[in-house]
């Protein structure tokens, strides 16, 4: 073998080393950007979940709906709070992004919003648009409707975390590091049929 075959053989390998390093770099970099999406996006999920609750804890104050009615929201919308106060959002990067198990309070606010806030009662609350009830269904109404917004952005960062956790190139060369494995947030944030209307 000449030395000029050597110093191609050599400058080949170099370039595809310098490749495969630049594909490692750029695939590490875009997985710890997407990992970064989705704290963000548990964040801002976080955030709209807790106006949420403060919209629906200023319905049940505005003394638009009957006591039951105001307590069975004033519960649900400070067990929430309650919930998010104690059990704050993880932002450690090693943690997965968790939800804090936060769920199955959430859950509960939707289902007592759905429960109360039947279609007669959504037409007694608007047919004053400018009463405090009306303002405080309208509020809560948009809050819900950003919570499902939020929960769909944050499920669809997840989902792209996994599809580029799952390539091989990824796993061989651990490229995640020890970062947790992000989990969807599944929670029931349905809006109540009268409200969408």
């Amino acid at each position: 073998m000449s030395d000029i075959d050597v110093l191609q053989v050599a400058t080949i390998v170099a370039l595809v080393l310098l490749a495969v390093a630049w594909y490692l770099s750029y695939s590490a970099s875009r997985l710890d950007r997407l990992h970064a999406k989705v704290e963000g996006a548990v964040s801002a999920l976080d955030a709209q979940l807790v106006r949420r609750a403060e919209a629906t804890l200023e319905l049940a104050t505005s003394g638009a709906v009957d006591p039951a009615t105001s307590l069975l929201l004033a519960d649900a919308a400070s067990e929430a709070l309650e919930r998010h106060t104690h059990h704050p959002l993880s932002h450690d990067p090693l943690d997965g992004q968790t939800f804090a198990g936060r769920e199955g309070t959430e859950t509960n606010l939707t289902e007592a919003l759905r429960a109360v806030l039947a279609e007669d009662i959504v037409q007694g609350l608007r047919s004053d648009p400018d009463s405090p009830g009306a303002l405080a269904l309208a509020r809560v109404e948009s809050t819900a409707l950003r919570v499902q917004l939020a929960r769909r952005f944050h499920n669809d960062a997840v989902r792209e975390v996994r599809r580029v956790r799952a390539k091989g190139v990824v796993r061989l060369f651990r490229l995640a590091g020890h970062a947790a494995l992000p989990q969807p947030v599944d929670l029931d944030d349905e809006l109540p049929p009268a409200v969408v209307d």
